[in-house]
């Protein structure tokens, strides 16, 4: 099967997020990748469940909430209430295997993400407290940086560690992804790619997401 495209919505145009997330969708994306960021866990500050509360009304795409948090267990209930419907943290931060059993209980499917100088081992240990895992390729809190090809060496181990416990693993890549480097990413195991600048600087949005889907046919 094609990749599923999660265009991250912090590459779109911030005086109209509505208009956006309703674009992606008429568009085919898959799910919408909300970007949270709090300037301390990551070098960035970007929106909170408020925001997305009020684009929820706006699409029925799945929301897929990334949340670069050094405190994600403080939030978790917000976000689940304002409408994420898919809640990933990172596995660096203290306490995680409880924040990833708070969103399930919330109803939420439960992602850990991890770092690029991050070993796979780190999550590896939490694999049966989640539903997907995120692997970054680029270090966390900018969008448009170039992908660090090797951190797809991760994937194949996360791949047969969810496949041991009898779970179909979802393994999400954010961080650089091309149309060039798509192909790549399927073929190291994931099944799902966020895009920032891929999608929301293309002309054509759709174009762009197929573009994403067809890299995983033509390499």
């Amino acid at each position: 099967m094609p990749l599923k495209v999660s265009p991250s919505i912090i590459a779109g145009d911030q005086a109209r997020l509505g208009d956006e997330v309703r674009a992606i969708e008429a568009a085919g994306a898959d799910m919408v990748h909300l970007d949270v960021m709090d300037g301390h866990f990551v070098p960035n500050l970007t929106l909170g469940p408020g925001i997305v509360k009020d684009l929820r009304p706006h699409a029925r795409l799945v929301f897929d909430c990334h949340l670069m948090l050094s405190e994600p267990g403080r939030y978790v209930e917000a976000f689940a209430g304002a409408g994420a419907d898919r809640i990933s943290i990172h596995v660096e931060v203290p306490g995680a295997a409880d924040v990833l059993r708070a969103i399930r209980a919330l109803g939420k499917a439960p992602g850990l993400a991890l770092n690029p100088d991050t070993p796979p081992d780190d999550a590896v240990r939490l694999a049966a407290d989640v539903d997907f895992f995120l692997v970054m390729t680029v270090h966390p809190g900018f969008y448009g940086q170039k992908m660090i090809a090797e951190t797809l060496d991760k994937i194949g181990l996360l791949v047969q560690t969810m496949r041991a416990l009898g779970r179909d693993p979802a393994v999400q890549v954010d961080g650089g992804v091309t149309p060039e480097n798509a192909g790549r990413i399927e073929a190291a195991g994931a099944t799902e790619v966020v895009a920032g600048a891929a999608v929301f600087r293309a002309a054509d949005y759709r174009q762009a997401i197929e573009a994403l889907r067809r890299g995983t046919r033509d390499r």
